[in-house]
């Protein structure tokens, strides 16, 4: 179980939204708290692939050559 005090200027917007859209505002935090999560995961993992191709010493290869090879400059 989680709690947590919120600023009154946001729980105010959240018990605007619960009301007119239906939902409860424990439905729009667990959201917001999922979304921002996921977000962080991404990050997290982005990061972690970039620091091993970095340690791998392995050649950067610039977008441009890419594009050249397969025929998709413009």
């Amino acid at each position: 179980m989680l709690a947590i005090k919120l600023p009154e200027e946001i729980e105010k917007r959240l018990s605007i939204l619960a009301k007119r859209t239906g939902r409860t505002e424990t439905f729009y935090a667990k959201e917001a708290i999922l979304k921002y999560m996921e977000d962080l995961e991404d990050t997290y993992l982005a990061e972690t692939a970039y620091k091993k191709f970095e340690d791998s010493g392995e050649k950067r290869i610039p977008l441009e050559d890419i594009m050249r090879e397969y025929g998709l400059e413009n």
